[in-house]
């Protein structure tokens, strides 16, 4: 926004002297160099980093029954999650994960805040990858905050280019991980080392590559703040009962310098020296209270246990805590029988109850499907000796990885039977479409439409069957 305004001083008689100012609408944003802190919460962080990306980068690579564990192959519309075949019919299971996904989420949020923000979220782990490259390169937070206001040298640009190799190395790395979820690794690789990949592969590991480096390398804190929207939302699933990251003001008020608060009574533990602010990766105060930028990942508290030990004051002036812990003086012991109120249990049940429902639905979940479909331009016709026949076309998808023989049958009118074979094979997770005539005597059933069961019974596995309803016509006699 530009605005006028006067400029000091008298302007010459018959003139007006103006200036234009500028008024931004947004903060400037101010680059971050966190600290690099050690302690439990950083060692959990790391772990989780680990863990996390010990799954995504390995998944790809892992085999079972002689194919990828887990592939999510559009071109054939099956996805594989180890001894799981999923087919397009089967993703009311995606919906039912996308639920308990979510509800363990509210769960987490309400029990402990922003945990997932701070040790599991991709941003998060990937900017600690990003800034652990990015410290070997350039050094510590000083180093670092020294070399970016030097003038151009040697030194700065090959430090800096390294530093942009090496991140841009890890987001194609993760790129290509990504796009192995859709295209089989270990054909992947080898068209990427020829150079014979399709224009989809190319287009997707450069896309989720660009996006890994531009979010963990340039925008970093800006995700959080500004694009997440659970940042947003999260106050909602919070409540005075929830573990937060917190500062006890009680304790720590009024702040000083250490020399300063030296030998006065009523001196605060909080010396002032602003470490929980030089390691927070989005750069707030947490001192200033609970904030929505605050993503939970207590190296705060890290950096503060760390200064108590220096000056011998105790733990915890940072901590995981609640609001009403703080206010109240609460124990530890008070806090975890609160945590067993209405909300959590609620979250809890409804959690459970769904991979309950979930959990049981895959245990049923029979590997054999049927569809019957009656050949619309042929109703019931009488052929030789007066039997009456109609023709169907058999859907079988056998989502098993082995192959099985079925048996057809077919009841609800007497004497029905199957023709040209009551026998078929189908593949493993494949689909057969199967053109069947169904055949009934003379004089048996009922003028018009008469319901059948298509059933299906594999003849390996006595446990494996299928049954579908369809209807028989009968012309008028």
């Amino acid at each position: 926004m530009i605005s006028k305004q006067a400029k000091g001083g008298e302007p010459p008689p018959g003139q007006e002297q103006e200036q234009f100012a500028v008024i931004r609408m947004y903060q400037a944003r101010e680059q971050i160099y966190p600290r690099e802190i050690k302690g439990r919460f950083a060692s959990l962080r790391w772990l989780c980093v680990f863990l996390t990306q010990l799954v995504f980068y390995g998944l790809p690579w892992v085999n079972w029954n002689g194919r990828q564990a887990v592939l999510f192959d559009l071109a054939t519309r099956k996805f594989y999650l180890f001894g799981l075949v999923l087919w397009p019919q089967d993703f009311i299971w995606l919906a039912a994960l996308l639920i308990i996904c979510a509800f363990g989420l509210f769960l987490f949020t309400a029990v402990a805040g922003r945990v997932w923000c701070g040790y599991a979220c991709p941003q998060t782990v990937y900017t600690e990858i990003f800034m652990w490259i990015e410290r070997r390169i350039e050094g510590t937070r000083s180093a670092r905050m020294r070399l970016d206001r030097q003038p151009w040298s040697f030194e700065k640009l090959w430090r800096k280019s390294a530093k942009h190799l090496a991140w841009g190395a890890v987001a194609l790395w993760t790129g290509v991980s990504f796009v192995g979820y859709f295209s089989p690794m270990r054909a992947l690789l080898p068209e990427l080392a020829a150079f014979a990949f399709g224009p989809w592969e190319i287009f997707w590991i450069l896309f989720y590559g660009f996006a890994t480096y531009g979010n963990a390398g340039w925008m970093r804190e800006q995700v959080c703040k500004y694009m997440c929207p659970y940042a947003r939302f999260q106050s909602a699933m919070f409540d005075r009962d929830s573990l937060i990251v917190t500062y006890d003001a009680q304790r720590g008020e009024p702040r000083m310098p250490q020399a300063r608060s030296a030998g006065k009574d009523g001196a605060g533990d909080c010396i002032d020296c602003t470490m929980c602010v030089q390691v927070c990766p989005t750069g707030i105060d947490i001192r200033q209270g609970l904030q929505y930028m605050c993503i939970g990942c207590a190296a705060c508290v890290d950096a503060c246990d760390s200064v108590m030990d220096k000056i011998k004051r105790p733990h915890g002036l940072i901590r995981y805590s609640t609001e009403n812990a703080i206010e109240q003086g609460l124990p530890a012991s008070a806090i975890r029988r609160r945590l067993l109120r209405p909300r959590i249990l609620i979250y809890s049940a409804i959690l459970a109850a769904v991979v309950a429902l979930f959990s049981a639905s895959l245990w049923v979940r029979m590997p054999v499907k049927l569809d019957v479909i009656r050949d619309r331009g042929s109703m019931g016709r009488e052929v030789e000796e007066g039997i009456i026949e109609n023709v169907y076309r058999l859907q079988v998808i056998n989502t098993d990885e082995r192959s099985h023989r079925y048996r057809i049958t077919v009841s609800g009118i007497a004497g029905l039977t199957v023709a040209p074979s009551d026998v078929i094979e189908v593949a493993a997770t494949q689909t057969l479409s199967v053109p069947v005539r169904v055949r009934a005597p003379h004089g048996a059933g009922e003028s018009g439409s008469n319901k059948i069961h298509f059933e299906l019974q594999a003849e390996d596995n006595p446990a494996l069957h299928v049954s579908e309803k369809a209807v028989f016509i009968v012309p008028r006699r």
